[in-house]
This record gives C-alpha cells, sequence and structure tokens, in this order.
C-alpha cells in the first residue's frame, strides 16, 4: 500500500493556488516584456522606444510584474527555512509604492524568513486598501518583530473588516479584501501577536 499524506488545510491549498497562478502569469508577462525591449533595439524600428504606445505597454507590463510578485510572495506557499535577502523585500516594496500612491520606506537589515515577509506584504495589502488616497508607511525590523507604520491624510476605515487584524475575526471579506483574513490565518499559524490600530490619520500593524 502506498504512504497515504495528511490533506492539505484550506489555507495551504489556497497558497499553493496563489503560487501557481502567479508563476504561470509570470512567464508570459516576461515574453512581453522581452518582445518590447527587442521591438526597441531593432534598426528597422527606429525611435520606437519613444512612442507612447511602446511606453504604454512597457509600463503596464512592469506595473502587472511587480504586482504578480507582491501577490506571490502575499499569497503563496512560505516555509520556515526559507530565506529571502533583503534586495528581494526591497524590490518588492518598490514594487508596492510603483502600483500607486502608497509611498512604502524600508528600514530592515538582514535576511528573512520567507513566512515572516509574506505577513509584510499582506499588511502591506491591507494598509493599500485602508488608504486607497494614498500615504505613506515605514517598514520596520525591529527584531524579532516587525511594525508596519503609516500615515494618510485621508482613510477608508471599515471597522469590521480591520477587525481581522485587532481581534482576530471580522466580517466576510470581499476578493479584494482576502488579505485581511488571510493576514490574520497566517499569524495564528505562525503564532506570532498580531497587533493593529488606525484612525483617519494613520496607524499601525505590527506583529
Amino acid at each position: 500500500m502506498s504512504d497515504v499524506t495528511t490533506a492539505p488545510r484550506a489555507g495551504e491549498l489556497a497558497a499553493l493556488l496563489g503560487s501557481r497562478l502567479c508563476h504561470d502569469l509570470v512567464s508570459p508577462l516576461g515574453a512581453i516584456g522581452n518582445g518590447v525591449e527587442l521591438l526597441e533595439m531593432s534598426p528597422d524600428f527606429p525611435d520606437i522606444g519613444n512612442s507612447p504606445e511602446i511606453r504604454l505597454i512597457a509600463e503596464a507590463v512592469a506595473s502587472a510584474r511587480n504586482r504578480i510578485q507582491a501577490f506571490r510572495m502575499a499569497f503563496g506557499t512560505a516555509q520556515e527555512d526559507q530565506r529571502v535577502p533583503r534586495a528581494e523585500l526591497q524590490k518588492l516594496v518598490d514594487g508596492i509604492s510603483a502600483q500607486g500612491r502608497l509611498r512604502v520606506q524600508l528600514d530592515a537589515e538582514g535576511d528573512f524568513a520567507r513566512p515572516q515577509v509574506r505577513m509584510v506584504m499582506l499588511g502591506l495589502l491591507c494598509l493599500e486598501t485602508v488608504m486607497p488616497w494614498g500615504g505613506r508607511v515605514l517598514v520596520l525590523r525591529n527584531a524579532p518583530g516587525w511594525r508596519l507604520i503609516a500615515e494618510c491624510d485621508r482613510a477608508r476605515l471599515d471597522a469590521d473588516l480591520w477587525a481581522w487584524l485587532s481581534v482576530g475575526q471580522g466580517r466576510e471579506a470581499a476578493p479584494s479584501e482576502v488579505q485581511f483574513p488571510l493576514l490574520a490565518e497566517l499569524a495564528r499559524t505562525e503564532n506570532r501577536r498580531l497587533v493593529a490600530e488606525f484612525d483617519q490619520s494613520g496607524g499601525e500593524i505590527a506583529f
């Protein structure tokens, strides 16, 4: 009889699905980006790199790749023995900043366990949801924990949604809000105390 392994939990299945989707989407986006670079270098199309159409395509591809890499870290699988160097985390943070009006600064040194980085990315996505008009976030590594300190002029705070982070249970999340229950679940899985508070001028997520 073959060995029977334990079925993965729902959260683990969701992470596997996230990894698979992001992995399969990165490749075609990379091909589009390479195609644009080849067009820009081709002598058959002089100055095509300065055309607004090509610039629009290149910017859209770069934005999509940044977003998928952030999603891959936030929603994909993460093992404790996997390490993420600071340079990679900086790229992920820069990708979040490049998406819109959220400006993220990283204050951390060393390399980090992947589940911790996954929690950081989920936290940033939560803050992005709360601050749709923009703001500033400092990602601070305060060993052995992390602090995501946010400032903004306006916020769209849904107390029943934020409750996932403050008390560990909240209202049913929409697809665009799935990062809230996922962060709460990951904190429980990693046995990390999650602290979160927010008002109209900013707040903090810490673990």
